[in-house]
């Protein structure tokens, strides 16, 4: 929780490559083509094996789809592709069982596999579960012998939108269902000596996806023989930017702490577009290791087969397993609130400075000039501008002149505590950037008053240990406090923002310090995807941990587009949703309409529809359950067919693709949740 650590798991077998143990962490995908098209699916295959995906994966609804793995595989190794092959299966046990005489990994969801009801609300007895869960046993163990026997390995792979019915009826739709649900699966397989094994825990939504994880790797590493290997993904993650920072805050949440072996980032589009946002993101884990080097000379397995009781960690200001947002005492500076139970404000940072005021003038206009904070053409609420000396903090005063609507938005950023305190009573706000290497006696403060602003400071941090700042802005808080000083907050600019955040809240956590915090994050990183995903990582996981009150981010991307990466990462993690939310899966075999020309369409007539949760999914595998975490559905239900949900309730089927779009929109008018484009 603290520094990176990378879990130490069971290494498995994996067609040509291995998994688990000190190996890479691989980046996968999933192909998107009809399996019984083997032409179409060898093709799309080469694709992605060209792109570098090291694990290719392809669904497997029925025999049928099965035997055309056979040919897939053998027209593959013929030109001269070696690349793993998975079988994806949900339903049929007869497909299982001719898969996996074709691949080296079979993917078996615990929800649909073997149980046969489904969302209905019936309780079960004591007996009706075990009745039932011994019907389980005896479809899957004949899959697991056949895979033992044939070297195949295997990924439980529980999602959040398809818990049997019998899971749900005990431990609801909940992280510790999805965790249960493997665990059951995983028995199983333990009492026949195989061992080979992977678990997934997915969902569409972030929180509840590094929850599940977490609860899975406590469970699991203290019940299991072995610390089995983990594929982390965000399921229907979406597309676009959305796309790639939702799968990033997910996904990298759960890297920050050393666990995942495997991704698959899960975007509705091309899924050779998934492969570089996949080696993106376990880039700087996978360098890490190779700096590292494993811990010695002895076989990973043998390491896990000896190894002692978990070794006890410090535990995190926050639950990670439920969450709940981090209490801070709130107030207001100007015209805005932050803290308490006040949404998380944005900030992003001017380019310009008051030595050209020109510049500046023009991009406050172009960020704060029109509508409103909040508004859906997402403004920020502040936007930072730096400050270097006295000449530039008249400057900033003449140019805000008499415009309160404006000098109430801004924010002077300094490094000199007697500038800030000139300009506390120009501007609403100030931050006081604590550099490293700074004579940090504290006497200073006692000169320092708010004068009705906010004061934040902030400790800028790069080559100190990661306690420092914690340390410096503890001593701070105490002084400030004693001072009189009531409207601040503290913020730390680091690389590492998470471990070095979540220093600073075990500290305060123990003296009781509950000042709002702002989630900080500036990045020097060129290239967009770079960006997208370092960004999202440090701060959207801080977020999902129930930390912050603010988010403010200087990348090298433009102001605007700043506010909204700060506000993808906002509503990502589900603490302000300012747009629609749309739930997308990436499509698969099973979908037989165009999943992203129709998301697409959806998009651009009901994006404006703030804070609806839409879900477009390409078939029933994950489409009902998933529909729990939105307002409205649209699932492919068949050829040219579609059905309508609201909630996971299906309250229009067998529809005509032509019309679903039209009829989707009906429904959200009919439920009173439609309002008219402006």
């Amino acid at each position: 929780m603290y520094e990176y650590r990378r879990r130490l798991t069971r290494e498995i077998g994996f067609g040509s490559i291995r998994l688990g143990g000190y190996q890479p962490i691989r980046v996968e995908s999933m192909t998107t083509t009809h399996t019984q098209d083997v032409r179409a699916s060898v093709e799309q295959c080469r694709r992605l094996y060209e792109a570098g995906c090291e694990i290719i994966r392809l669904t497997v609804p029925t025999e049928k789809d099965a035997e055309s793995l056979g040919a897939i595989r053998e027209q593959l190794r013929n030109d001269g592709i070696d690349t793993p092959l998975v079988a994806d299966i949900h339903f049929s046990r007869k497909a299982a069982m001719k898969a996996v005489e074709y691949v080296d990994n079979i993917r078996i969801n615990p929800g649909n596999y073997a149980n046969r009801k489904k969302f209905s609300s019936a309780a079960y007895s004591e007996a009706e579960f075990q009745a039932e869960l011994e019907k389980v046993r005896e479809e899957f163990l004949p899959l697991v012998r056949k895979a033992r026997d044939l070297g195949v390995s295997m990924r439980i792979g529980t999602n959040h939108g398809s818990l049997s019915d019998r899971i749900v009826s005990r431990f609801g739709n909940t992280p510790e269902g999805m965790v249960e649900a493997a665990l059951e699966f995983a028995r199983m397989c333990e009492s026949e000596g195989y061992y080979e094994l992977l678990f997934s825990m997915k969902s569409s939504n972030v929180r509840v996806m590094i929850e599940a994880y977490r609860l899975l790797c406590v469970k699991a590493d203290n019940e299991l023989r072995y610390a089995y290997p983990l594929h982390l993904g965000v399921t229907e993650a979406g597309d676009g930017d959305e796309g790639r920072i939702k799968s990033a805050m997910g996904i990298g949440a759960l890297l920050e702490e050393g666990l995942g072996d495997t991704i698959r980032v899960s975007l509705t589009e091309d899924p050779v577009n998934e492969v570089p946002v996949g080696f993106a993101l376990v880039r700087k884990y996978n360098d890490f290791q190779k700096v590292k080097g494993p811990r010695g000379h002895v076989p990973v397995n043998q390491l896990i087969e000896n190894r002692k009781a978990p070794v006890s960690c410090e535990l995190p200001p926050f639950d990670p397993f439920s969450y709940r947002r981090r209490s801070t005492t709130g107030f207001t500076f100007g015209p805005h609130s932050v803290g308490g139970d006040s949404l998380p404000l944005v900030e992003v940072a001017a380019r310009s400075t008051p030595g050209d005021p020109e510049g500046l003038r023009e991009e406050l206009a172009s960020m704060l000039g029109s509508g409103s904070p909040g508004s859906l053409d997402l403004q920020p609420e502040l936007v930072a501008v730096r400050v270097d000396s006295e000449d530039e903090a008249v400057l900033l005063d003449e140019l805000l002149g008499m415009d309160e609507g404006i000098r109430t938005r801004v924010c002077a950023v300094v490094t000199d505590p007697v500038l800030a305190h000139e300009l506390l009573h120009r501007v609403s706000r100030v931050r006081l950037d604590i550099l490293e290497g700074e004579k940090l006696e504290t006497e200073w403060l006692d000169k320092l008053h708010d004068r009705g602003a906010a004061l934040e400071f902030c400790f800028v941090h790069r080559a100190s240990s990661l306690t420092v700042p914690a340390e410096v802005l503890v001593r701070i808080a105490r002084r400030a406090s004693a001072n009189g000083i009531s409207r601040m907050m503290f913020s730390v600019d680091s690389p590492e923002a998470v471990y070095v955040c979540r220093r600073l809240l075990q500290r305060f956590e123990s003296e009781g310090i509950d000042v709002p915090v702002v989630v900080r994050h500036s990045s020097t990183r060129r290239d967009r995807l770079d960006v997208l995903i370092d960004t999202a990582v440090q701060t959207g996981t801080l977020f999902c941990d129930g930390i912050g009150d603010m988010i403010s981010l200087e990348t090298a991307l433009s102001p605007g587009e700043d506010a909204l990466l700060a506000f993808n990462i906002l509503q990502a993690a589900r603490v302000r949703m300012s747009k629609t939310e749309f739930i997308s899966c990436p499509g698969c075999g099973r979908t037989y309409f165009e999943l992203e020309k129709t998301a697409a369409l959806i998009k651009a007539r009901m994006s404006h529809l703030k804070g609806l949760k839409i879900g477009i999914m390409g078939c029933v595998v994950n489409g009902p359950g998933e529909m729990a975490d939105a307002d409205f559905g649209y699932v492919g239900s068949g050829k040219g067919r579609v059905s309508l949900y609201v909630g996971k309730e299906c309250v229009a089927s067998g529809i005509a693709e032509r019309e679903a779009v039209d009829k989707l929109i009906e429904l959200v008018r009919s439920k009173g949740r439609w309002v008219d484009p402006a």
